[in-house]
Protein backbone atom coordinates (compact mmCIF):
# COMPACT_ATOMS: atom_id res chain seq x y z
CA UNK A 1 0.00 0.00 0.00
CA UNK A 2 1.64 3.23 -0.81
CA UNK A 3 1.47 5.53 1.51
CA UNK A 4 -1.05 8.59 1.70
CA UNK A 5 -0.06 12.34 0.65
CA UNK A 6 -3.52 13.66 0.79
CA UNK A 7 -5.77 13.30 3.73
CA UNK A 8 -8.60 12.24 0.86
CA UNK A 9 -6.05 9.47 0.19
CA UNK A 10 -5.83 8.66 4.12
CA UNK A 11 -9.69 8.23 4.32
CA UNK A 12 -9.96 6.16 1.11
CA UNK A 13 -6.82 3.74 2.76
CA UNK A 14 -8.86 3.73 5.80
CA UNK A 15 -12.12 2.63 3.87
CA UNK A 16 -10.36 0.06 2.05
CA UNK A 17 -9.16 -1.54 5.34
CA UNK A 18 -12.58 -1.30 6.54
CA UNK A 19 -14.13 -2.98 3.53
CA UNK A 20 -11.92 -5.67 3.32
CA UNK A 21 -11.88 -6.42 7.41
CA UNK A 22 -15.84 -6.64 6.90
CA UNK A 23 -15.39 -9.14 4.40
CA UNK A 24 -12.38 -11.11 6.40
CA UNK A 25 -14.89 -10.89 9.53
CA UNK A 26 -11.74 -9.34 11.31
CA UNK A 27 -11.92 -7.37 14.18
CA UNK A 28 -9.11 -5.37 13.32
CA UNK A 29 -11.39 -3.44 11.39
CA UNK A 30 -13.43 -2.01 14.94
CA UNK A 31 -10.33 0.41 15.27
CA UNK A 32 -10.13 0.86 11.83
CA UNK A 33 -13.94 2.53 11.72
CA UNK A 34 -13.23 4.50 14.87
CA UNK A 35 -10.29 6.02 13.11
CA UNK A 36 -12.30 6.73 10.02
CA UNK A 37 -14.22 8.78 11.83
CA UNK A 38 -11.78 11.07 13.28
CA UNK A 39 -10.01 11.43 10.19
CA UNK A 40 -13.36 12.34 8.22
CA UNK A 41 -13.89 15.00 11.57
CA UNK A 42 -10.27 16.45 10.49
CA UNK A 43 -11.01 16.67 7.50
CA UNK A 44 -14.09 18.42 8.17
CA UNK A 45 -12.39 21.04 10.15
CA UNK A 46 -9.95 21.71 7.99
CA UNK A 47 -12.63 22.61 5.53
CA UNK A 48 -14.22 24.83 7.47
CA UNK A 49 -11.12 26.36 8.49
CA UNK A 50 -11.03 25.73 12.18
CA UNK A 51 -7.35 25.60 12.35
CA UNK A 52 -4.38 27.68 12.65
CA UNK A 53 -2.85 26.65 9.42
CA UNK A 54 -5.16 24.05 7.43
CA UNK A 55 -2.27 22.66 4.93
CA UNK A 56 0.11 22.23 7.99
CA UNK A 57 -2.57 20.23 10.02
CA UNK A 58 -3.30 17.97 6.98
CA UNK A 59 0.60 17.54 6.77
CA UNK A 60 0.48 16.58 10.29
CA UNK A 61 -2.74 14.45 10.29
CA UNK A 62 -1.48 12.25 6.81
CA UNK A 63 1.90 11.44 8.47
CA UNK A 64 0.62 10.29 11.72
CA UNK A 65 -2.32 8.62 9.95
CA UNK A 66 0.10 6.56 7.34
CA UNK A 67 1.49 4.96 10.26
CA UNK A 68 -1.76 2.65 10.77
CA UNK A 69 -2.20 1.50 7.63
CA UNK A 70 1.39 0.18 7.29
CA UNK A 71 1.33 -1.06 10.75
CA UNK A 72 -1.81 -3.35 9.01
CA UNK A 73 0.14 -4.01 6.03
CA UNK A 74 3.08 -5.03 8.51
CA UNK A 75 0.66 -7.41 10.42
CA UNK A 76 -1.16 -8.88 7.21
CA UNK A 77 2.24 -9.78 5.73
CA UNK A 78 3.65 -11.83 8.78
CA UNK A 79 6.35 -8.98 9.32
CA UNK A 80 6.25 -7.09 12.88
CA UNK A 81 4.80 -3.79 13.56
CA UNK A 82 6.05 -2.03 16.43
CA UNK A 83 5.51 -3.10 19.50
CA UNK A 84 2.21 -1.28 20.50
CA UNK A 85 0.85 -2.46 17.45
CA UNK A 86 1.96 -5.65 17.84
CA UNK A 87 0.64 -6.60 20.89
CA UNK A 88 -2.78 -4.36 19.51
CA UNK A 89 -3.56 -6.97 16.88
CA UNK A 90 -2.92 -9.47 19.43
CA UNK A 91 -5.72 -8.60 21.40
CA UNK A 92 -7.84 -8.52 18.16
CA UNK A 93 -7.05 -12.60 18.21
CA UNK A 94 -7.50 -13.40 21.39
CA UNK A 95 -11.26 -14.33 22.39
CA UNK A 96 -11.58 -12.67 25.50
CA UNK A 97 -10.34 -9.35 24.69
CA UNK A 98 -14.00 -6.63 24.56
CA UNK A 99 -14.47 -4.36 21.99
CA UNK A 100 -13.38 -1.39 24.60
CA UNK A 101 -10.13 -3.32 25.41
CA UNK A 102 -9.41 -3.54 21.47
CA UNK A 103 -10.21 0.32 20.79
CA UNK A 104 -8.09 1.12 24.18
CA UNK A 105 -5.18 -1.06 22.35
CA UNK A 106 -5.84 0.95 19.16
CA UNK A 107 -5.21 4.36 21.07
CA UNK A 108 -2.93 3.23 23.23
CA UNK A 109 -0.34 2.55 19.80
CA UNK A 110 -1.87 5.29 17.74
CA UNK A 111 -1.62 7.69 20.08
CA UNK A 112 1.37 7.25 22.85
CA UNK A 113 3.51 5.49 20.12
CA UNK A 114 2.24 7.06 16.75
CA UNK A 115 1.86 10.59 17.06
CA UNK A 116 5.04 11.58 18.98
CA UNK A 117 6.88 9.99 16.04
CA UNK A 118 4.79 11.50 13.17
CA UNK A 119 4.98 14.87 14.52
CA UNK A 120 9.00 14.78 14.77
CA UNK A 121 8.76 13.63 11.11
CA UNK A 122 5.94 16.19 10.34
CA UNK A 123 8.11 19.23 11.31
CA UNK A 124 11.09 17.82 9.78
CA UNK A 125 13.69 20.51 10.35
CA UNK A 126 11.70 23.32 11.64
CA UNK A 127 11.05 23.87 14.96
CA UNK A 128 8.38 21.33 16.79
CA UNK A 129 7.23 23.92 18.50
CA UNK A 130 5.48 25.13 15.56
CA UNK A 131 2.74 21.98 15.29
CA UNK A 132 1.73 22.26 19.00
CA UNK A 133 -1.74 23.86 18.45
CA UNK A 134 -1.90 21.09 15.73
CA UNK A 135 -1.07 18.53 17.94
CA UNK A 136 -3.90 19.30 20.72
CA UNK A 137 -6.14 19.90 18.07
CA UNK A 138 -6.16 16.28 16.60
CA UNK A 139 -6.55 15.43 20.50
CA UNK A 140 -9.31 17.69 21.19
CA UNK A 141 -11.14 15.97 18.02
CA UNK A 142 -10.78 12.42 19.39
CA UNK A 143 -12.45 14.04 22.89
CA UNK A 144 -15.26 15.70 21.47
CA UNK A 145 -16.44 12.37 19.46
CA UNK A 146 -16.37 10.44 22.64
CA UNK A 147 -19.68 10.85 23.45
CA UNK A 148 -20.92 9.32 20.08
CA UNK A 149 -18.62 6.41 20.20
CA UNK A 150 -18.96 5.36 23.60
CA UNK A 151 -23.30 5.66 22.59
CA UNK A 152 -22.61 3.38 19.57
CA UNK A 153 -20.16 0.92 22.14
CA UNK A 154 -23.16 0.94 24.65
CA UNK A 155 -25.23 -0.51 21.81
CA UNK A 156 -22.75 -3.11 21.30
CA UNK A 157 -21.42 -3.88 24.34
CA UNK A 158 -24.18 -3.61 26.54
CA UNK A 159 -22.86 -4.40 30.20
CA UNK A 160 -19.67 -2.29 30.01
CA UNK A 161 -21.11 0.32 32.58
CA UNK A 162 -19.53 -2.52 34.43
CA UNK A 163 -16.20 -1.33 34.47
CA UNK A 164 -17.73 2.09 36.66
CA UNK A 165 -17.94 -0.41 39.57
CA UNK A 166 -13.72 -0.66 39.05
CA UNK A 167 -13.50 3.69 39.27
CA UNK A 168 -11.77 3.38 42.14
CA UNK A 169 -8.62 0.96 40.95
CA UNK A 170 -5.34 3.38 40.18
CA UNK A 171 -3.70 0.34 39.97
CA UNK A 172 -5.28 -0.28 36.51
CA UNK A 173 -4.38 0.72 33.12
CA UNK A 174 -7.58 -0.54 31.84
CA UNK A 175 -9.63 1.67 34.05
CA UNK A 176 -7.40 4.97 34.12
CA UNK A 177 -6.42 5.44 30.63
CA UNK A 178 -6.83 8.46 29.76
CA UNK A 179 -6.69 10.44 25.87
CA UNK A 180 -5.11 13.55 27.48
CA UNK A 181 -2.75 11.80 29.68
CA UNK A 182 -2.25 9.85 26.46
CA UNK A 183 -1.53 13.05 24.38
CA UNK A 184 0.52 15.09 27.01
CA UNK A 185 2.98 11.91 26.90
CA UNK A 186 2.67 11.79 23.08
CA UNK A 187 3.60 15.52 23.20
CA UNK A 188 6.86 15.19 25.65
CA UNK A 189 8.01 12.05 23.73
CA UNK A 190 7.95 14.22 20.53
CA UNK A 191 10.20 17.05 22.32
CA UNK A 192 12.64 14.00 23.63
CA UNK A 193 12.95 12.49 19.82
CA UNK A 194 13.15 15.89 18.20
CA UNK A 195 16.17 16.65 16.86
CA UNK A 196 17.97 12.98 17.21
CA UNK A 197 19.18 10.84 14.57
CA UNK A 198 21.01 7.90 13.81
CA UNK A 199 21.54 5.20 16.61
CA UNK A 200 20.59 7.87 19.37
CA UNK A 201 16.77 8.44 17.78
CA UNK A 202 17.04 4.67 17.71
CA UNK A 203 17.32 4.41 21.18
CA UNK A 204 14.95 6.75 21.81
CA UNK A 205 11.97 5.04 19.78
CA UNK A 206 13.41 1.45 21.31
CA UNK A 207 12.17 3.06 25.06
CA UNK A 208 9.21 4.44 23.91
CA UNK A 209 8.23 1.24 21.95
CA UNK A 210 9.06 -0.93 25.56
CA UNK A 211 7.35 1.52 27.99
CA UNK A 212 3.92 1.83 25.72
CA UNK A 213 3.96 -2.23 24.78
CA UNK A 214 4.10 -2.97 28.50
CA UNK A 215 1.19 -0.41 28.53
CA UNK A 216 -1.00 -2.34 25.94
CA UNK A 217 0.14 -5.15 27.88
CA UNK A 218 -1.54 -4.17 30.72
CA UNK A 219 -4.67 -3.03 28.54
CA UNK A 220 -5.05 -6.20 27.20
CA UNK A 221 -4.79 -8.14 30.31
CA UNK A 222 -6.12 -6.84 33.18
CA UNK A 223 -5.99 -8.66 36.67
CA UNK A 224 -8.12 -9.56 39.64
CA UNK A 225 -11.66 -8.53 39.74
CA UNK A 226 -11.20 -6.59 36.76
CA UNK A 227 -10.69 -9.53 34.43
CA UNK A 228 -13.95 -11.20 35.83
CA UNK A 229 -15.83 -8.02 34.94
CA UNK A 230 -14.57 -7.89 31.27
CA UNK A 231 -15.57 -11.71 31.13
CA UNK A 232 -18.76 -11.02 32.23
CA UNK A 233 -18.86 -7.71 29.74
CA UNK A 234 -17.90 -10.08 26.85
CA UNK A 235 -20.63 -12.87 27.48
CA UNK A 236 -23.22 -10.35 26.50
CA UNK A 237 -21.41 -8.25 24.20
CA UNK A 238 -22.32 -8.18 20.11
CA UNK A 239 -19.37 -10.69 18.79
CA UNK A 240 -19.85 -10.72 15.12
CA UNK A 241 -17.51 -8.76 13.63
CA UNK A 242 -19.08 -7.37 10.50
CA UNK A 243 -21.82 -6.27 12.42
CA UNK A 244 -19.51 -4.35 14.93
CA UNK A 245 -17.72 -2.74 12.78
CA UNK A 246 -21.03 -1.38 10.44
CA UNK A 247 -21.99 -0.24 14.04
CA UNK A 248 -18.94 1.93 14.57
CA UNK A 249 -18.53 2.64 11.06
CA UNK A 250 -20.17 5.82 9.66
CA UNK A 251 -21.61 5.49 6.39
CA UNK A 252 -23.10 8.75 5.58
CA UNK A 253 -19.37 10.56 5.37
CA UNK A 254 -17.55 7.92 3.29
CA UNK A 255 -15.28 9.75 1.27
CA UNK A 256 -14.55 7.10 -1.93
CA UNK A 257 -12.82 10.30 -3.70
CA UNK A 258 -12.45 9.96 -7.31
CA UNK A 259 -9.52 12.31 -6.47
CA UNK A 260 -7.87 9.65 -4.50
CA UNK A 261 -7.79 7.33 -7.40
CA UNK A 262 -6.84 3.10 -6.66
CA UNK A 263 -4.59 2.76 -3.66
CA UNK A 264 -2.63 0.09 -4.90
Amino acid sequence: MTPATTIDEVIFQLEKIIEDCMDRKDRVGYFAALYHKVTVRVKEGILKNEFEDGPRMERLDVFFANRYPEAVQQYRAGQKPSGPWAVAFAGCRKWRVVLLQQLLLGMNAHINYDLGVASVDASGTNDLQGLRKDFISINDIIGSLTYDVMNRISRISPLLSLMGLHAANGQSVLIQFSIGNARDGAWSFAEELHGKQGAERNGCLSARDTSISKLAEALKSPKGLIRFTTFVIWLFEKKHPRKVIEALYTYEKKYLSTKAGKLE
